[in-house]
Formats: C-alpha cells, sequence, structure tokens
C-alpha cells in the first residue's frame, strides 16, 4: 500500500502549479474500499486563493461520493526536491478531520524512499470537529 501511494502522490506532484514558491506537493489519499484520489498544489498570483495538494484530493474524493478514508501519502520539497518530510498544513489537517478519525494515517516520504507514518491524531491533537457545534 505504502509504495502504490508514494508513486501517485510523486506523480500528481508531477501536475504541480507552484511559480511561486516553487515548492511542489503531491498528495495521494487512499479510500477505505482502496481507490485512490490523488492531487497537487495550485498556487495563484492572489496567494490566498491557492489550495494544497493535500485539500486537492479530498475535495476531488469528496466531490466524488466518498466519505470514508483510510490514508494519505505526502510529498513535497523545493523544485520537485523530495529531500525532507513534508507534512499537511494545519488547514489541510482541519479539512481531512471533518471525515477522518484520529487514526488516519499520513504517510511522509522522501525521495530515497524513506518514509514516516504518523497519525492525523498525532498532528491534529484536540482538533474543532461537528461535536464542538452541538
Amino acid at each position: 500500500m505504502i509504495e502504490k501511494l508514494t508513486e501517485a502522490a510523486k506523480k500528481a506532484a508531477e501536475n504541480s502549479y507552484s511559480p511561486y514558491s516553487g515548492f511542489t506537493v503531491g498528495a495521494a489519499l487512499l479510500t477505505k474500499d482502496g481507490k485512490i484520489y490523488t492531487g497537487c498544489n495550485i498556487e495563484n498570483a492572489a496567494y490566498s486563493v491557492a489550495n494544497c495538494a493535500e485539500r486537492t484530493a479530498f475535495f476531488k474524493a469528496v466531490s466524488e461520493g466518498e466519505r470514508e478514508f483510510k490514508a494519505m501519502a505526502v510529498v513535497g520539497g523545493r523544485d520537485g526536491d523530495f529531500t525532507d518530510f513534508c507534512y499537511p498544513c494545519g488547514v489541510c489537517r482541519q479539512a481531512l478531520s471533518e471525515f477522518c478519525g484520529e487514526d488516519f494515517m499520513i504517510i511522509t516520504i522522501k525521495e530515497n524512499g524513506e518514509y514516516k507514518k504518523t497519525t492525523l491524531g498525532e498532528l491534529l491533537p484536540s482538533s474543532f470537529g461537528k461535536e464542538n457545534l452541538s
């Protein structure tokens, strides 16, 4: 599973549109039933309009009716150089928490194949969710 997600995330990063930061990111999201949705980061001259790779993949999946997710792989680095681990930003972590539990696995990958596994609960402790609205 990790190898398949890694390759999908790297391929997604090839479509990154990051002319301002030069920071390329690709993500691959695995659903509970084994489908993979990919995304890349998409920048905009009006910086706040940009969208992260993780949310691109997540929004694609949700817009296709997916609601149950198992894991996500993320690669990222300046000019496609994935020499360090790249974790989802806070906004992406919050977006994922809408449908993913604390045990949702996030895999960050370096170019050499080295990876780290963590959970959404570890990256976003004490998250704000729908239970806070009741």
